[in-house]
């Protein structure tokens, strides 16, 4: 065991739960591989660049002791998570709206064919931007920040911003093998909903209401 390194408490384990939490389905994931499905490679990558920033502002502000504040002061904790909540549930009542609409053109032959499995209005031109309001607002990212991962910091090691730069760092590392694997099968993915109508109709749908239930997650949530 490396426990102690840098002073990480045990950074096999904190490696192993990271894999394991990154691998969830997340609102992070779903929107990188939906961007990438609709438009391509170089669109899903910058939507991945969102995710990285926004992963990267939660650890500073996870490193700068807000984590404890939120546990702290719980009305902070329910401003942030209901306006997330919120913007989550958004983004998955305007994705339904968007597989109804496929559904009803489902046999329209002049009806255009994108390859998206999940259109927002405006997303297209600003994944970025979306994927970093995302991100913040991503509620496993929240509570990964503020109940699993300062948990591995050695509140006694002289150094801590050395500790929380290479927990991020791994957190990242993961992130982007995962989020690369997801570009690619997105772009998979966008020569099938060509074809098939029906079946990207009914993607969409099971995003949106996914995207609904994380928003329902976060508002449930707690800080501790």
């Amino acid at each position: 065991m490396m426990s102690g390194v840098l002073g990480i408490t045990d950074i096999w384990t904190y490696v192993l739960g990271t894999v394991a939490i990154i691998l969830l389905p997340g609102p992070n994931s779903l929107f990188v591989l939906s961007t990438a499905a609709r438009t391509g490679v170089r669109p899903g990558y910058r939507a991945a660049a969102g995710v990285f920033v926004g992963d990267a502002v939660l650890m500073l502000l996870s490193a700068a002791g807000v984590a404890s504040l939120l546990s702290a002061y719980p009305p902070v904790f329910l401003v942030i998570k209901y306006a997330g909540a919120a913007y989550l549930g958004y983004v998955g009542l305007t994705m339904l709206r968007g597989a109804w609409r496929r559904w009803r053109t489902r046999n329209d032959p002049t009806a255009p064919r994108p390859g998206d499995i999940a259109r927002p209005a405006g997303a297209a031109d600003r994944p970025f931007r979306r994927a970093v309001v995302i991100s913040l607002l991503n509620p496993k990212a929240i509570l990964f920040f503020i109940s699993f991962f300062i948990q591995f910091v050695d509140p006694d090691y002289r150094y801590p911003a050395l500790s929380f730069l290479l927990l991020g760092l791994i957190a990242q590392v993961v992130s982007a093998l995962y989020l690369t694997m997801l570009i690619f099968a997105g772009t998979f993915l966008a020569a099938q909903f060509r074809a098939r109508r029906r079946l990207a109709a009914g993607v969409t749908t099971g995003i949106g209401a996914l995207f609904l239930g994380f928003g329902l997650k976060l508002a449930t949530a707690t800080a501790g």
